[in-house]
């Protein structure tokens, strides 16, 4: 049996422009982004160009509107376009589900005024966006924030440090939510800040076991002075706005980890059926064969969910429950998929010389961000039977 090459995947696409969108995004992952993707993570490097090209392709601002830039295209399609930029690297994918988070607030919560001044540039001009919400005493609570921005005539005031923002150092513009008020959810305000405002910085980026070319780090207001004209939405409305973005930002992480997880069964089976053991292909062998049929059935499940959730998004109906169900589903399914992968590949696997380990490593992360799975249980719950009782 020979061994087989991997095949693009069989997506069911609603129209011809999302079919010739999907042969643009193939070809330039097979030319730009796979061919150098291991080299670039093991040496930590971050592709900026590789975001400029996405931005000039016009594959920054997908579901976005056209009238400031965007590509008026559905969650539907957009997802599946981060799907294929994550199995090519997820430094990629996870970087354009970043970026089109934080265009969100400005893009759904903005005047008009607002998006015809900074939406062009955000979707289409080669900016890159972050999204600062997490702080390093507040992730998983995050209504409990600290950073303060204070009212000075027309201006803002922000001090404060968030934590575990991607892109932080690197961004050209931060979505940032700020407390205005008082305790709680509703006095925080959502504000557009510039990367090179003065006063703002950025910390070394993390060490992480993976994803080593995409930057994570602390970024540091420290009297970071913004105007009024930046603010987004109205005074203590910042946290009903992150909540939104976030209903969205969840599919696309579970996109991502679809992805990583079809990159690691297709991996998986090319060695499968290339490799020989007892004169014959380890694929041959009955405990591998159900190993791939295992992990091409949780993908395809997988799928179908966040598919179904981002239909649900793109009819205008309410979706907060199946995002995190397709959240949970997918990057729990992602983890067990690459460590299976792993496992296919044995010994190989465990080494830098074949991509099954790094993508193990990746899948690992996207159980924790964007709200933990522990957390995507808590808003699943809620909505079968209430928010918990004191």
């Amino acid at each position: 049996m020979p061994d087989r090459a991997p095949q693009p995947v069989d997506r069911q696409l609603p129209t011809d422009e999302a079919r010739d969108l999907f042969s643009l995004v193939r070809e330039l992952v097979q030319r730009e982004i796979a061919p150098s993707a291991a080299e670039e993570e093991d040496a930590g490097r971050f592709p900026r160009g590789t975001f400029s090209l996405l931005s000039e392709s016009g594959l920054l601002g997908l579901p976005y509107d056209s009238d400031f830039g965007g590509g008026d295209q559905s969650y539907e399609v957009y997802l599946q376009v981060l799907e294929e930029l994550a199995a090519a690297r997820l430094t990629v994918g996870l970087g354009v589900s970043v970026h089109s988070l934080a265009c969100h607030a400005l893009a759904n919560f903005g005047t008009k005024e607002q998006r015809a001044e900074h939406l062009p540039a955000m979707l289409g001009g080669g900016l890159l966006g972050a999204y600062c919400l997490s702080e390093p005493s507040s992730g998983s609570d995050a209504a409990s924030l600290r950073t303060k921005a204070v009212r000075e005539g027309d201006d803002w005031v922000i001090t404060g440090t968030k934590a575990w923002i991607t892109h932080g150092g690197v961004a050209d513009f931060y979505t940032v939510l700020a407390r205005t008020g008082g305790e709680g959810a509703r006095g925080i305000t959502a504000f557009l800040v510039p990367g090179d405002a003065e006063g703002l910085s950025a910390a070394a980026p993390e060490k992480k076991m993976g994803m080593k070319g995409s930057p994570t780090a602390q970024v540091h207001f420290d009297g970071v002075r913004v105007s009024d004209a930046r603010r987004i939405g109205d005074e203590g409305q910042g946290f009903a706005i992150a909540l939104s973005a976030l209903d969205s930002g969840r599919l696309g992480i579970a996109a991502c980890a679809i992805g990583v997880a079809q990159a690691a069964l297709d991996e998986a089976v090319s060695y499968a059926t290339g490799r020989e053991q007892f004169g014959r292909p380890i694929a041959d062998f009955q405990g591998l064969r159900f190993m791939l049929a295992d992990m091409a059935t949780q993908i395809e499940a997988g799928r179908a969910l966040y598919l179904t959730a981002a239909r649900l998004r793109d009819a205008g109906r309410p979706f907060s429950k199946q995002a995190a169900m397709a959240k949970l589903m997918c990057t729990d399914a992602a983890m067990k998929v690459t460590t299976d992968a792993v496992q296919v590949l044995g010994g190989y696997g465990y080494t830098a010389d074949f991509p099954a380990e790094r993508y193990m490593r990746e899948a690992k992360v996207l159980q924790i961000v964007e709200g933990t799975n522990q957390i995507q249980r808590m808003v699943i719950a809620r909505h079968l039977a209430g928010p918990e009782t004191r």
